[in-house]
């Protein structure tokens, strides 16, 4: 089922809840789609309201993309950083819209991101932490670049991240997201960090593992 009138194109899996539901936003990876995560939503707690979110920079011949990835002879692969802080902020928004639109509980949102879903989640944690609660964050990594100036000062203390990558993973190097966990502790946020044997992607065993640490949250 979709709901277009918000200002990202998104899907939703209601809850068995009239009102008051925990939200759950997905935020799928470059190149990919709303469909993409939105997957895994039959196999997850059924109080759970569901929204899987389009992002908004169409690439050829299909798919979307949170911000452009450039390959250049001289910098070699680089991100657009501007549109990635438009992406955060537009999600922050979008936040706001959702949870006036669904009979949601503007208290209880998780964000659960894969690869630049997770990059974006980690920023609009970060960004506006009064926002959210969880983060279930896969196969991505911290970009300082799209973070505030004023981190050192923010309230992280509702916070509590789900971090995991596959320990072979080719597309993002697993070092780079190693490097969450002692950026987190800088900052005494809570979190769970795992790695699993597979590439970019979510291995069976992984999502159980970040299925079980949600429901405990919910």
């Amino acid at each position: 089922m979709s709901n277009n009138t918000l200002s990202l194109h998104h899907i939703i899996r209601k809850s068995s809840l009239e009102k008051d539901a925990p939200l759950l936003i997905m935020f799928h990876g470059y190149g990919s789609d709303e469909k993409d995560l939105f997957s895994f939503a039959s196999e997850l707690p059924e109080e759970l309201f569901i929204i899987s979110v389009r992002a908004p920079y169409i690439m050829q011949p299909y798919g979307n993309a949170w911000y452009a990835i450039n390959f250049d002879a001289v910098q070699g692969k680089w991100s657009d950083n501007v549109q990635a802080k438009e992406s955060r902020d537009l999600i922050a928004k979008f936040i706001d819209e959702a949870t006036q639109t669904y009979p949601v509980n503007k208290n209880k949102v998780t964000l659960l991101g894969f690869s630049q879903g997770t990059i974006l989640s980690y920023a609009v944690a970060l960004t506006y932490p009064e926002k959210v609660k969880n983060i279930i964050a896969l196969s991505g990594y911290i970009n300082k670049d799209i973070l505030p100036q004023d981190i050192e000062t923010k309230d992280y203390s509702n916070l509590d991240f789900y971090c995991s990558h596959g320990s072979v993973d080719q597309v993002i190097p697993v070092d780079w997201s190693r490097r969450t966990p002692p950026f987190l502790n800088s900052l005494h946020i809570k979190h769970q960090y795992s790695e699993f044997p597979v590439g970019h992607g979510v291995a069976p065993q992984n999502f159980y593992d970040f299925k079980d640490w949600l429901i405990k949250r919910i």
